[in-house]
């Protein structure tokens, strides 16, 4: 069985990839193929991941010096293996190798793809945006102007909520260190300088929920004397007249529900 050309490969700067590996026999990894096919055990599985090896690493050392270690890549690559190794049908006259191949690159290119965004975004947005771009700029070049979304959705069979969801999650493919001067000088300042400040409002929420937990204290009449004195900023005689009481009474009320205040606040 031919994993692959048996000729060099020819990797950047014309620079050999070599020669891949010898293959395992054709007729053993056949009768492999039918066996698992037809038991799915974990053992022969792992005889036909160990006769595939070199193919896998044949198809890492092309994938070289991309910024990824090859041990990583390879690892990728053996997840690939093992899919095909699943999908196989040994009742059609397919060549394993010739199968399996495509499923391994596919397998790293995705790798590569999930690790250059900054951010982790679902793969379908990922394989859309792939799509959108690349039709965009085509259809930049053929119609002399910048597509419309409809123009864009047309040519790739998306939905335009789709071609815009695709197209929001662009700056996901770029960070910013916290650390990235934006200023020179003795006053240089970082990203990080500029994000976060003291928030004034903060002091207010914990006034605000401790004053919560004190007005639980008082009596529905009392509360309600308060929050028209010192919400609505009425007067005395202006919240006796729309409670229905006398200014004396709204008096001791407010009294009243201030030192019930005080006592408790001493006690937090």
């Amino acid at each position: 069985m031919t994993a692959a050309p048996s000729r060099g490969v020819t990797g950047p700067r014309g620079r050999s990839l070599g020669k891949p590996a010898q293959t395992p026999h054709r007729a053993e990894v056949r009768r492999l193929l039918r066996e698992y096919h037809a038991g799915h055990d974990s053992g022969v599985r792992d005889r036909l991941v160990e006769l595939n090896a070199d193919l896998v690493r044949y198809v890492a050392r092309r994938f070289a010096n991309r910024g990824e270690p090859l041990e990583d890549l390879e690892q990728v690559g053996f997840v690939g293996l093992i899919q095909a190794i699943q999908r196989f049908d040994p009742g059609l006259d397919n060549e394993f190798s010739t199968f399996a191949m495509p499923t391994i690159m596919g397998e790293i290119r995705r790798y590569f793809r999930d690790k250059s965004w900054a951010v982790r975004v679902p793969r379908r947005l990922q394989e859309n945006y792939i799509k959108v771009v690349m039709a965009r700029d085509q259809l930049t070049t053929e119609l002399g102007r910048v597509p419309s979304i409809a123009d864009i959705a047309t040519r790739v069979g998306l939905d335009p909520d789709d071609v815009l969801a695709a197209l929001e999650v662009a700056p996901a493919q770029r960070s910013v260190s916290l650390e990235h001067p934006i200023t020179e000088g003795d006053d240089r300042s970082s990203v990080g300088d500029t994000i976060g400040s003291v928030d004034d409002n903060l002091a207010r929420v914990e006034a605000r929920e401790l004053l919560k937990r004190l007005m639980a204290h008082l009596t529905p009449r009392e509360r309600h004397v308060l929050a028209l004195r010192f919400v609505e900023e009425l007067s005395q005689a202006e919240v006796a007249k729309r409670l229905n009481i006398s200014q004396m009474h709204v008096s001791r009320l407010q009294r009243a529900a201030v030192e019930q205040l005080r006592h408790e606040l001493e006690h937090e």
